[in-house]
Formats: C-alpha cells, sequence, structure tokens
C-alpha cells in the first residue's frame, strides 16, 4: 500500500457533481422472517482468525511439543483459532508416500506416534488455552483408513463397489482410504462419539469437518447440538451450501472468493468480477453465516501451487480484501514467512522459517489482525457490516466499498489490476474523514474525502481508511 495521503495531494478536487382459486393469506404474518439460524456463535469466534497447523511441517521435529514451543508467536501474530490438521494415526495399507495423508484416519480416538503421544497433545491445547487461543481439530467423516479396524470390526459400516469390495470416494483418486456407509446407525454413533470424546476429554474448542458436504447435514446438526451440551464449540465445514449454517456450522468455505481472486490476479478477470461473489454472499447467504476467505490452505498449497504462484504480484491487495471484506480470514502455516515451496503432503517437509529474514508478509498480516480487531465494522457473520459499493468512474479496475456499523467505518479502494488506475469516487458514501491502515498516532495519516474525489493508483494498490474506530 502506498501513502495515500500523497495521491489524494497530487490531484486537485473535482466539485460534487389462476389467482381464483389460490388459497387467501389468512395473515401478514406469513409473510414475516423465519430465523434459519438456530445456531448460537461463541463469543470469542466475533473478530477471530483461524491459523491451520500442519503438525507434520510446522516445526523441524514434527510434534506437539515442538508446536506448543511456537505458540507466543502465533500470540504475537495475533491469530485466535488454531486449526490442527488430523491428529489422528494414519493407515499402512495402501499407504501414499512415505508417512501418508493425515486424512487417512487409522483410529478417531487415538494421536498419532509421528506427533507425539496423548499427554503432549494435552499439553499442547492446556497451553493454547492459557495464553488464550482455542483449539480445533480437523474431523474426517467421510472415510477412513484400509486398515482401520472398523473394517474387520464392521464391514457393513462401509460402501461397497460393483463387486461388493470397500471402495475410495468415487472420481477422485483418494485410493489410501474407504468410504463409510453414513445410512448405518453405527456409523453415525462411532465418529459423533470421537468428536464427543475430545471435546469433553481433552478440551478441544471444535472441529473442522473434512469434505463436510459428502456427509449428511442431519449428523452434523445432530452432533453439533451433542457438542453443545459439554461446552460452546465452534464448527467450520469444508462445503458451500447456506443450509449447513442453520443448525450445524459457524463457517464454511468461500471457494468461488478463492477462485475469483486468483482468476483476477493472472488477468482473467477484473474487479468487476468480484460482484457475482459479494451480491450472492449478501442476498443468499445468511448473515450469521462466515465464509473463509482464504489466501492459502493445506490443499491450494500442495495442489495449485505456492501464494506467490497463485497470486504474484497482486498478493498483498487480495489478503488485504481477505481479511476485511466479508469474511473469516485463514492464515496457513507459513504465509507469514513467505513460504515460497509447495510442502510435500506425504513427507515431513519442515517450513523453513529462515524465509522469514526480511519478509513484510508477515507483519502485514499482523497488521491486518489489529486492523480488524480495532474497528467492529469488520468483525465475523451478524456482528460484522455489511460491505456496500462505492460506486467509482473506473469499475473495471477499481473494487471500492465501505462497511459500517455503530459509528464505525472501513473505506477499502482496491486497484485489481496491473495497471496504474485514475479514478473518481462518484459516491457520497465514500466521503468523511478518516485514518490510514497503519496510521497509528502520526498526524499525517489523517486524510479527507469528498464526493468526486479523484485518485490515482499504481499497478494492485490499495488502501484501507477508517473513523471511529476503538
Amino acid at each position: 500500500m502506498r501513502k495515500f495521503a500523497a495521491a489524494i495531494a497530487a490531484i486537485a478536487l473535482l466539485p460534487a457533481c389462476s389467482a381464483a382459486d389460490a388459497s387467501p393469506v389468512s395473515s401478514a404474518s406469513s409473510y414475516a422472517p423465519r430465523e434459519v439460524v438456530t445456531i448460537e456463535h461463541p463469543e470469542w469466534s466475533r473478530d477471530a482468525v483461524l491459523y491451520q497447523i500442519n503438525t507434520r511441517h510446522f516445526t523441524e521435529e514434527g510434534t506437539f511439543k515442538a508446536a506448543q514451543a511456537e505458540l507466543p508467536r502465533l500470540k504475537e501474530l495475533g491469530v485466535d483459532i488454531l486449526w490442527l490438521m488430523p491428529i489422528h494415526p494414519i493407515g499402512e495399507e495402501n499407504r501414499k508416500g512415505t508417512l501418508g495423508s493425515p486424512y487417512s484416519v487409522q483410529d478417531y480416538y487415538a494421536v498419532n506416534p509421528e506427533f507425539g503421544t496423548e499427554e503432549e497433545f494435552r499439553a499442547f491445547v492446556d497451553a493454547a488455552h492459557a495464553q488464550g487461543f482455542k483449539v480445533i481439530l480437523d474431523l474426517v467423516a467421510n472415510h477412513t483408513a484400509w486398515d482401520n479396524d472398523l473394517a474387520k470390526q464392521h464391514p457393513d459400516w462401509y460402501e461397497k463397489d460393483w463387486k461388493g469390495d470397500f471402495r475410495p470416494t468415487p472420481w477422485w483418486d483418494w485410493s489410501d482410504i474407504i468410504d463409510l456407509d453414513w445410512s448405518q446407525p453405527g456409523v453415525r454413533e462411532h465418529v459423533g462419539g470421537a468428536m464427543e470424546y475430545w471435546v469433553r476429554e481433552f478440551g478441544v474448542d471444535g472441529y473442522r469437518a473434512d469434505v463436510a458436504g459428502y456427509v449428511p447435514l442431519d449428523f452434523w446438526e445432530t452432533v453439533r447440538a451433542r457438542l453443545e451440551a459439554i461446552k460452546p464449540v465452534f464448527m467450520l465445514g469444508e462445503v458451500q451450501q447456506t443450509a449447513f449454517h442453520h443448525e450445524a456450522f459457524d463457517a464454511t468455505y468461500a471457494w468461488d472468493w478463492h477462485n475469483t481472486s486468483k482468476n483476477v490476479a493472472h488477468g482473467k478477470g477484473n474487479a468487476t468480477s468480484f460482484y457475482g461473489y459479494y451480491a450472492e454472499n449478501e442476498s443468499l447467504w445468511p448473515r450469521e453465516a462466515m465464509r473463509m476467505t482464504y489466501i492459502e490452505n493445506h490443499d491450494s498449497n500442495a495442489w495449485e501451487g505456492t501464494m506467490r504462484e497463485n497470486y504474484g504480484d497482486a498478493l498483498t491487495a487480495m489478503t488485504a480484501l481477505s481479511f476485511t471484506g466479508e469474511g473469516l480470514p485463514l492464515i496457513h502455516n507459513g504465509m507469514e514467512a513467505c513460504n515460497a515451496k509447495r510442502l510435500k503432503f506425504f513427507e515431513h517437509d519442515p517450513i523453513d522459517w529462515s524465509q522469514g529474514e526480511g519478509c513484510s508478509y508477515g507483519d502485514l498480516l499482523a497488521s491486518l489482525i489489529a486492523f480488524r480487531k480495532t474497528n467492529p465494522a469488520l468483525a465475523n457473520g451478524q456482528w460484522g457490516a455489511v460491505m456496500h459499493k462505492v460506486e467509482n468512474s473506473n469499475p473495471e479496475q477499481v473494487l471500492s466499498w465501505v462497511r459500517q456499523r455503530d459509528g464505525n467505518k472501513v473505506l477499502g479502494i482496491f486497484n485489481m489490476s496491473d495497471r496504474p488506475a485514475s479514478v473518481t469516487l462518484t459516491s457520497g458514501l465514500a466521503a468523511g474523514t478518516y485514518r490510514e491502515f497503519r496510521a497509528g498516532a502520526d498526524p499525517s495519516g489523517e486524510v479527507t474525502l469528498r464526493e468526486g474525489q479523484q485518485l490515482r493508483l499504481q499497478p494492485w494498490d490499495w488502501t484501507l481508511l477508517s473513523s471511529g474506530s476503538r
């Protein structure tokens, strides 16, 4: 982000320029809105930022104990909810690579010895709680490893192919797992019981549900209620459907946002490409829904490319938008160190944290988190403000919007192109006196905008301005 006040000073201000058979409606109350979201988000998720930990890659040792030592650094970064990828033993039959996929679960009630012992996992959770974090576990409900004991004890709990044999999820190259049959009550009780076990016995604060849409919705709704009977929990589902927010999940994936942002970064779209996502988000999705707008996670890093490969020079602009537009931001381990490699998914491939030397991206992430926490309009779900489009003279290049609520106002202006942009803010919505992002107490950080304001933006340039922040 360039110094915004200088950009304004460089340009002069412009002047503000068959019905008969239909049953009658009994009363107006028939049209009253229905509260479709019945779950209550835990209060601690109000302005939370997610941080994903792949225990295998997070440290040189690849253990819970080593990860625990990194908690103070994550506290300084400012993240709130730690999402641990699956912690369970990994199947050996049909294993991929040397160590296998964490999503090939051999036992839902045990800890992978590669990562440490149950007591070391408990110590990690306890230490995280002591430092103010919440911890959610990755839960793989759709399938198990081939050599999970359930396959021998309850073969009727599994889907079969046309020959009557166990089978992986159709179409995908998931040869190291076999699908559970969710029409079997025993499957529901076993997996649901395991979810209760880690919450009750180890104090975990919820789950990220792997391929949540491949599992019946009523299971997630039932298990959410059972978990809530133990303690308030947070649930993130790997799915993109509105119904999963009604009684089951606090947050789901915003794949459409991720794909749109990558396409725009590669010149396969422009600023207006985001209109479809944000219009649907406002009109179709519940206000309570938290939609995870992410730059990178374990899947995208391993199979799509690094964040630099995916975003290039647009990286900081897309990151700033993911943290300040409507959405729940995620940091994948290593992003703050400018990790520049695709981590080997089936191997021990530790993140090279020395890459962070001289990496300003980590400072940007910390600043964006602090900005979110001082501007209530940027809060998650129903706590935050709706994005309102700010009309401008160059909509194909420049995305501009305001979020305002309870006296707090945030204005975002983004040049979504690799070319300089000149733009006039034609809407009075943008008018006001603001402080610049990262301005602190610096008096020069104060900016006044008027309707008809002209601006020049460098390629992929962006600015965030706020007023009434706490």
